[in-house]
């Protein structure tokens, strides 16, 4: 645990002092187990007792009665702390993931060919003037209706979305998923049990009123749906397709993405969650890639797939892959969908556990992007744009746009 909080960049010192809590935890239910015994026993003498005996019993029993309940008070407390600590770290990290930071990611893989826009005699247009072209996009009115980095999706724009999440969770229950639509507010322990709430807690949008949390991905249901249970050890692997509303503060990113819809505050994603054994994981992790790859390539989008770095992994994974597509007029990939084997971290702080015959344990998490709508539509856009503005709309997606081929620019 040491090493791995070193490699994320985290506080070493939290596991020491992890370590101290919980030996006060344990000597603390040691010594009111002690006295609660004690307590018994007496409880059992004084009716035996009469005159003096008695009296010096009684005067036992009522300060034995303030120590047992000081004792369960100073048990309680170091509880609390011990798990306040255990909440604050982040999961093992898995020995094969690069160490660093955001840009010490690992290169495992690229997909599909660049488009050279200079021989094709044209300068290509970035998402939201073609977006703005196809009256899909509106970003000024999304500014007024509700500040900055919101957006209406309007038109060709509205059909592209429903034609991307039907196709993701057409892909995802071909693959076996079970499709669910999931609440976009949750509870804290909801949120705390996925890991939310540590460092990535400046990015959440709480309600106070109500103390419930608006979800920066459906991920956080999924794991919380079976909380507090046992499952059965034949379920496994169970494997849930959430489509849901996204929220997310973009705490920290002022002045970083500011134009279009690369960046927002609200949008809509289509997101895989596995629960499966904890030997089975990794494996696991890599059907997840397999199926992101899948998606993209059914887009037609150029793409690579990268081992994110220890200190960008966030607290919940023990492994992260990144799919990004190539951005045209960024001239970069950018990261498109996610996929991360949690292992058993989530399920601890949930408390979900399968029974395989009469050994109880805990199983492993894992969570994988499909489709993150406005980038999606961000890669679409830029890749399959024409010299006239119009966009090639891929194959994949014909069928649920009634058979359109092209999206094709709108009168001014």
């Amino acid at each position: 645990m040491r090493a791995s909080q070193r490699a994320r960049g985290e506080d070493v010192a939290l596991v020491d002092s992890l370590l101290s809590a919980d030996e006060r935890r344990r000597s603390s239910g040691v010594r009111f187990d002690e006295l609660r015994a004690e307590q018994k026993a007496l409880g059992k003498l004084i009716p035996k007792a009469s005159g003096d005996e008695k009296a010096e019993l009684l005067k036992k029993a009522g300060q034995l009665a303030a120590d047992v309940k000081a004792a369960d008070a100073e048990r309680d407390e170091a509880d609390a702390r011990t798990q306040e600590l255990l909440l604050q770290l982040g999961n093992i990290v898995h020995p094969d993931v690069p160490v660093g930071g955001e840009e010490d990611f690992v290169t495992l893989e690229t997909h599909g060919e660049l488009r050279d826009f200079a021989a094709e005699g044209f300068e290509p247009k970035d998402h939201l003037e073609l977006g703005q072209l196809l009256g899909a996009i509106d970003v000024e009115r999304g500014a007024k209706v509700s500040g900055s980095r919101f957006y209406f999706l309007t038109g060709v724009g509205a059909l592209l979305e429903l034609a991307l999440v039907n196709a993701a969770i057409a892909q995802a229950t071909a693959a076996g998923f079970t499709p669910m639509l999931t609440p976009a507010l949750v509870r804290p322990q909801s949120m705390a049990g996925t890991g939310f709430l540590g460092q990535a807690a400046q990015d959440v949008y709480h309600l106070d009123k109500d103390d419930l949390y608006l979800v920066g991905t459906s991920e956080v249901p999924l794991a919380a749906y079976h909380m507090d249970e046992i499952l059965d050890a034949e379920r496994l692997p169970l494997r849930y397709a959430g489509f849901s509303p996204c929220f997310r503060r973009e705490a920290g990113s002022h002045g970083k993405d500011t134009r279009g819809i690369f960046r927002v505050h609200q949008f809509d994603k289509v997101e895989m969650f596995s629960y499966v054994r904890p030997e089975e994981s990794q494996e696991e992790h890599r059907r997840l890639l397999a199926w992101e790859k899948q998606w993209l390539t059914s887009l037609e989008l150029p793409f690579r797939v990268i081992d994110v770095a220890t200190g960008d992994l966030g607290s919940s994974a023990s492994r992260k892959f990144d799919c990004e597509a190539w951005i045209p007029t960024q001239g970069k990939y950018r990261e498109l969908t996610s996929t991360s084997d949690c292992t058993e971290y989530q399920s601890r702080r949930l408390s979900i556990r399968f029974r395989e015959g009469k050994t109880v344990r805990p199983l492993a998490t894992l969570n994988g992007t499909l489709c993150a709508v406005p980038r999606t539509i961000v890669a679409i856009l830029e890749n399959h744009q024409q010299a006239d503005g119009s966009v090639r709309v891929p194959e994949v997606l014909r069928p649920y746009l009634g058979g359109r081929e092209v999206l094709e620019p709108v009168a001014k």
